[in-house]
């Protein structure tokens, strides 16, 4: 994996976004998100640590080694783990596609919208499962942002969608992908392999989702791709404005927003 497969960029602005998607959807997506005391596990591609401050909160007896490609976003991560006070994980510069430890040295992979970015998600698998033990897990999170819709529908709105999407497939990446998790867990040979679609549904009677998720997560992550999607010349600027405002409107009091995460679990034979 490469630094430069992230569409979104390494902003300070997507730094904040992260950290408001993680804290957001804590519960929906990390619930059952729990690892044994004395447990190995593996995050890959932990960017910023907006995940890793979860697991370690939810595991606080597993012992967690974090590695990400990014040496600013392992220094980012850091920081976050070492002001919430946890001890029980361990950063390490890595690329998923040259791992430097020995195979089957984790009991439990998990990986949270990292398989999106990438050109190759099955060869991620195949490196990736090399490091789990016979009858160690995976647990991998995705979105799918073809599961946006909202109202008031907005065509322009749409369009915004699109453009990331179109982006990223342009990177190498797949921001369709949730909907591809059973298939690639299968093909890569965990058996007894499930996926459970975690749906986000915003009103008006949800304000901290209407913030946390609406506004600061999806809205947000749109607005990062707008200078890319100018420059192609995908929407002139006064659609995309259009566009933008569009989704704010799903943030009004009588708007509604809803999104589709999916989360695959699987166990190495």
């Amino acid at each position: 994996m490469t630094e430069n497969l992230y569409v979104h960029g390494y902003s300070e602005r997507e730094k904040e976004r992260l950290e408001d998607q993680a804290n957001t959807l804590t519960e929906l997506l990390h619930h059952d998100t729990v690892y044994p005391p004395g447990s190995r596990v593996l995050e890959a591609g932990c960017g910023v640590g907006a995940q890793t401050v979860t697991l370690a909160a939810k595991s606080p007896d597993a012992q967690i080694t974090s590695i990400d490609i990014s040496p600013e976003s392992l220094a980012a991560a850091q920081a976050r783990i070492i002001q919430a006070g946890f001890t029980n994980v361990t950063f390490q510069q890595a690329n998923i596609f040259d791992l430097p430890f020995e195979p089957e040295s984790f009991d439990h992979l998990f990986l949270c919208f990292v398989l999106e970015h990438l050109p190759n998600p099955d060869e991620a698998l195949d490196a990736l499962q090399t490091m789990i033990r016979p009858g160690g897990t995976i647990t991998v999170i995705e979105g799918d942002h073809g599961s946006t819709y909202f109202h008031p529908q907005n065509p322009y709105a749409a369009q915004c969608v699109q453009c990331l999407v179109y982006l990223q497939s342009q990177m190498g990446g797949d921001s369709l992908i949730g909907r591809r998790l059973f298939p690639l867990l299968k093909e890569a040979g965990f058996q007894d392999v499930q996926v459970s679609p975690r749906m986000v549904y915003v009103d008006g009677s949800k304000p901290d989702l209407v913030e946390g998720f609406t506004k600061n997560t999806f809205t947000a992550m749109v607005e990062g791709v707008r200078e890319k999607a100018l420059e192609q010349g995908l929407m002139d600027p006064r659609a995309w404005e259009q566009g933008i405002r569009g989704l704010r409107r799903a943030a009004e009091e009588d708007g509604v927003f809803c999104y589709t995460f999916f989360k695959g679990m699987g166990i190495k034979k």
